[in-house]
């Protein structure tokens, strides 16, 4: 059976790629495969039918998505959402240039930014909205990460995080509700939602 890919996506990194590296020497190696089309997870679905509810009633132009990775949220949404303004960080820079070649291959709206979300400095109310999807887990000072995604965020914040241990040593945070709707409420959200997807915990905090 043939491999379905992200086609467009595919088509502008390979582009963006062979603008970025066709001279160099020292390229890095074409990741073609992290387009690879595959089901979309539950809490991807949770959260893209979240946007898909609050888009066209306009209040989400603008969105910033932190620790994008692999791309498991970040490409269904781009696929989803083709006019949506999407800023990208992560404190990786592979994962960073592998975007930028998708931003210089045609996907114009995509805005790849090095930067941790503990210090990200973009002036307040800069996004409609936040989403941080399997992040918060994986940072040590999360009142730092929540009060720069409260003051980054004009309307929500969207997050999810497991809600059963597990073996990534990685994981250094297990969040409960309670846990998740003191820390936002107490830094400035008016109020918040859990939507329950399997071993994980979906959260949208409103401003």
């Amino acid at each position: 059976m043939q491999q379905q890919y992200f086609t467009p996506l595919l088509e502008a990194y390979v582009r963006g790629y062979e603008k970025r590296h066709a001279d160099a020497s020292d390229a890095p190696e074409r990741k073609d495969h992290y387009f690879k089309a595959k089901e979309d997870l539950p809490r991807v679905r949770v959260v893209l039918g979240f946007l898909q509810g609050i888009i066209p009633a306009g209040q989400c132009q603008s969105l910033l998505d932190v620790g994008s990775g692999r791309g498991v949220f970040l490409f269904p949404l781009l696929r989803d959402f083709p006019s949506l303004e999407v800023t990208s960080i992560d404190i990786l820079p592979h994962r960073i240039e592998l975007l930028q070649c998708l931003h210089d291959g045609g996907i114009d709206n995509l805005h790849p930014t090095l930067g941790d979300i503990c210090s990200f400095d973009a002036p307040d109310k800069s996004f409609d909205v936040v989403t941080m999807l399997e992040v918060m887990e994986h940072i040590p000072d999360t009142e730092a990460v929540v009060r720069n995604a409260v003051r980054l965020a004009r309307n929500y914040i969207v997050v999810s995080v497991p809600s059963k241990p597990d073996d990534n040593p990685e994981h250094i945070h297990l969040f409960s509700n309670e846990d998740l709707k003191s820390l936002f409420l107490k830094n400035g959200c008016k109020k918040v939602k859990f939507m329950s997807v399997t071993n994980h915990r979906v959260m949208v905090a409103q401003l």
